[in-house]
This record gives structure tokens, C-alpha cells and sequence, in this order.
């Protein structure tokens, strides 16, 4: 399989994709292409590849320079990494295409070269959060600021069958994201959406807060982009919090240091567990075709990782899978939101 990545997307690109294109090509032995300014990407990749894995350049000659507006500068440079990296999707070159861009223009370009999943209304950016016992797509968590209830009902599917292919759970158990367990708690959106799931013949296990969904009680939750990216982004920041004052405080004397050389495997496991870096991407699920971000300030472990999550998505068929899916429920998915 031949996974493309945007050389550009990244706070600090291009060094953290180049370095993550190396290792990747060394681990997995298959190709990866790097999309982005050539000039600018082979003197690099030159010096951080002397032993020659196979990582090849597509060149990407328009720049899109942080601060501009996704959409208009697509528009205005059509040359852009993002762009060309779709297009070798499209043509087959690929079988998936990971970006640290972004998301606007991921969604963006995503849908003008790709386009939708035949039945879905909106793509729904997809993150697999930590949780008791393993862990928990939540999806959407940026892709669509407002949501109707349809798009919630499709992202319930498409989060199904995504923790179905990828991570081996059979009927997935899904819940709606509210402020109470009761089904009439939530606001306009959670009210009408809420009917929808549970006739769905999906696993729906009804409303979920925070303390179910970390709990481990649900393996699919959705909600709009605008609260799942508050969430995704509140989450991180509370891990992070909690690991630096658990260093800081174990740090402040001489049995605890000696508590932590001893607890040090433990810490570290936590670690890995809360480090979104150990995920790396989230699949935009919807896009005709697999697509995956990651955060901006990915470094080249990060991407590594991302890389390994497209092959696994593309080792489950999970395209495919999604496609049947939606056929196999379109008629249910194009039922007409509830009045108010």
C-alpha cells in the first residue's frame, strides 16, 4: 500500500513530515509520498535519507501560508499540497492521504477532489479518546461547527462501523453527548436526535455524559464538531495539567523522587496512554475516500503514527465498509428531521 502525506501541514514543516516518512517507509517497507514544494523538500530529504527508503516527492508548488483562509486559498492556488495530495488519492496512486493541515481545508479539498460517501450529508472528523478499558470514537470533533440531527445519525453509522473495522468491536455500543443521562436531557439538537438513534438499529445505549463516556461505557459517541472540539481539546489540556503537577510533585523531594524511580514503568504507561501522539490522526469519515488529520503541531512520532492508523484503516477495507453501510441504511438516513 502507498500511504501520501502533506509536507506542508505542520507547524514546523516540512522537517517533522520528512523525518516521519523516513521512519515510516523503514518500518512498514512500503512507499510513502511526500507532497509539498519540491525544491524545498528534496535537499531535505536527501540529508535525512542516506540509506534510500522508499519515499518519493509529488510536487506541490503553491504554498498556503498560515493565516489564510482554507477555502479562498485552495481556490486561489489549486497547486497546494493538500490538493495534489487528493488528486494522486483519486487516481489511484494512493490508497490514503494524511495531512497535519488544516481542517477546513481538509474538508474542503476532501470534498471538491473525492466528494462524499453517496448518502452522506456531512463528514465527520473522528478521534479515538482514551478511555477505562480501551477506547471511544467521538465523532464530530471539528468538521461541522452546526449539525442537524441527520448528520448525527450518520455519524453514529459511520462511528460504528469504524470502531467495528478498526478496532474489532462487534455492534458497538453508541452514545448521544448531553448534560444528563436522561433521554430528555440536552438541548434542541440532542432532543432530535435522540428518536432518530433509537430507531436506527444501531446499539444506541441512549444519552452519555463525561463520566460515561471516560468510564469506558460506550464504544461510538457523537455530538456537533463545535462541542466535540471543545471536548477533544479540553481533554488534552486536562491530561497534560495532570501529568506535569504529578512530575512537578514528585519531583519536589527525595522519597517521593525514590516513590517515582520506582513507579516509573506505571508513569509511563500512563503516559503513553494520555499522548495523543500515540493516535496521531483522525479520519475524516464521510470523504469518499480515507482521509486523515492530525494536529498542527505534530512532530515526526505523531505522524508516524498517523501513517500507521491509515494502513490500519486501509488493512480493515474500511472504505468499503463504510460505503455498504450507508447503502445498507439509506433509506433510514434520509428520513426527514423531527419538527420542533
Amino acid at each position: 500500500m502507498t500511504i501520501i502525506l502533506d509536507a506542508m501541514g505542520s507547524d514546523k514543516y516540512p522537517e517533522p513530515e520528512i523525518q516521519a516518512a523516513v521512519t515510516a517507509a523503514e518500518m512498514f517497507g512500503e512507499e510513502i509520498i511526500l507532497v509539498g514544494n519540491r525544491e524545498l523538500l528534496e535537499p531535505k530529504l536527501k540529508a535525512l535519507n542516506p540509506k534510500g527508503f522508499p519515499v518519493v516527492i509529488e510536487d506541490a508548488p503553491d504554498l498556503v501560508e498560515m493565516g489564510e483562509k482554507p477555502v479562498e486559498a485552495a481556490r486561489r492556488k489549486p497547486r497546494n499540497s493538500m490538493a495534489v495530495g487528493l488528486g494522486l488519492i483519486k487516481s489511484g496512486r494512493g490508497q490514503a492521504f494524511v495531512t497535519a493541515g488544516n481542517t477546513g481545508a481538509a474538508m474542503f479539498n476532501g470534498l471538491r477532489t473525492l466528494g462524499r460517501i453517496q448518502g452522506v450529508a456531512r463528514p465527520g472528523l473522528t478521534a479515538l479518546f482514551p478511555v477505562k478499558g480501551g477506547h471511544c470514537a467521538v465523532i464530530d470533533i471539528g468538521a461541522n461547527s452546526e449539525c442537524r440531527p441527520e448528520f448525527l445519525l450518520q455519524f453514529a453509522v459511520m462511528g460504528s462501523v469504524y470502531v467495528e473495522r478498526v478496532l474489532h468491536k462487534p455492534f458497538p455500543r453508541v452514545g448521544l453527548l448531553s448534560n444528563g443521562e436522561e433521554a430528555g436531557k440536552g438541548n434542541t439538537l440532542t432532543h432530535d436526535t435522540y428518536p432518530l438513534l433509537e430507531k436506527s438499529g444501531l446499539n444506541f445505549i441512549g444519552n452519555v455524559e463525561g463520566k460515561e463516556l471516560f468510564g469506558g461505557e460506550a464504544d461510538v459517541v457523537v455530538t456537533d464538531g463545535f462541542t466535540g472540539n471543545i471536548l477533544l481539546k479540553s481533554s488534552e489540556a486536562v491530561a497534560k495539567l495532570l501529568i506535569d503537577e504529578l512530575r512537578t510533585e514528585l519531583m519536589s523531594s527525595f522519597p517521593t523522587r525514590l516513590g517515582a524511580l520506582l513507579a516509573k514503568p506505571a508513569f509511563r504507561n500512563i503516559k503513553k496512554i494520555l499522548d495523543p501522539a500515540e493516535t496521531g490522526a483522525a479520519p475524516l469519515l464521510g470523504i469518499d475516500g480515507l482521509v486523515f488529520v492530525g494536529h498542527g503541531r505534530s512532530d515526526s512520532r505523531a505522524l508516524v503514527s498517523a501513517i500507521r492508523v491509515a494502513r490500519q484503516a486501509i488493512q480493515a477495507d474500511l472504505l468499503e465498509s463504510l460505503r455498504q453501510a450507508i447503502k445498507d441504511r439509506l433509506a433510514l438516513l434520509e428520513t426527514p428531521t423531527p419538527a420542533e
